[in-house]
């Protein structure tokens, strides 16, 4: 195999690594693809020039960076499209379960005890379950209290399906409860009884 020298082929294997990647490759990984390491710098300047490059073609699709790693994705603006190919509709959480992340996402880490005094009721153990299932929180330590806690906090993977680098990028707390707002409102549509607390 002819060995691969020009900037030109380089973001040509960077691009088709992207695209086949099922999930998003951090520099570290990116840095694998080449013969001799070209150095997280060079590899940077690839994916900076490659995502210029998308965005200047104006195409469906866009060049992200996440807390793990680089990703194609589409652009949100296409999204209402594409959900009418899905046969299957998107989980639906309740006001519970959204609540419960919320805190997390903005106080961790914090104990079921710190999530509790905050929302004012209990928190059921299939909410934190839930939320553990779909890989967006993880206990990350104990706190150093009578019965050792458990503290959740949220992962790298609640940061990447949310499209965020790191949480920094949290929309602020206005913002969220536009979010509750709409939650409520799309589980004002008719049922046989209304959702108790601990259903997720």
């Amino acid at each position: 195999m002819e060995r691969v020298t020009t900037p030109e082929a380089w973001l040509r294997i960077v691009e088709a690594a992207l695209f086949a990647a099922p999930a998003p490759l951090p520099v570290s990984e990116l840095r694998k693809l080449f013969d001799q390491d070209p150095g997280p710098d060079l590899v940077r300047r690839l994916l900076d020039e490659l995502r210029t490059t998308w965005v200047t073609a104006d195409r469906g699709v866009e060049l992200v960076q996440l807390a793990s790693g680089w990703r194609f994705q589409t652009r949100p603006e296409y999204q209402v499209y594409l959900d009418r190919l899905k046969e299957e509709k998107p989980p639906r959480y309740s006001r519970a379960v959204m609540e419960t992340l919320a805190i997390i996402a903005y106080r961790q880490p914090v104990t079921r005890g710190d999530i509790e005094d905050i929302r004012g009721v209990a928190v059921s153990p299939n909410i934190l379950k839930t939320l553990e299932s779909r890989g967006w929180i993880d206990v990350v330590g104990h706190r150093d209290t009578p019965g050792r806690p458990a503290l959740f906090a949220t992962t790298r993977r609640f940061l990447d399906e949310m499209g965020l680098r790191s949480l920094t990028e949290l929309p602020a707390l206005t913002e969220i409860e536009k979010i509750m707002d709409l939650v409520d409102a799309s589980q004002t549509e008719p049922a046989a009884a209304p959702a108790p607390e601990e259903e997720v």
